[in-house]
């Protein structure tokens, strides 16, 4: 098994769930720790998840119209 297979979400990181991504917004990692993330999204306020299950896409703001 590959420990960093979530290296790639880091805090400060914008993301969003791909299955909710209306209802959710945005969110922004806050931290992370093992497999797991706690991350502020915009419109639901601070959700703690774990990448394995819920699938999340790392987003660039600034490419957003």
């Amino acid at each position: 098994m590959n420990e960093n297979c979530y290296s790639e979400f880091t805090p400060g990181i914008f993301v969003i769930n791909e299955n909710k991504k209306n209802e959710w917004g945005i969110g922004q990692i806050q931290s992370a720790v093992n497999n797991i993330l706690t991350i502020n999204f915009e419109n639901v306020g601070k959700k703690t998840i774990n990448p394995s299950i819920i699938k999340l896409k790392i987003i660039n703001i600034n490419e957003i119209n």
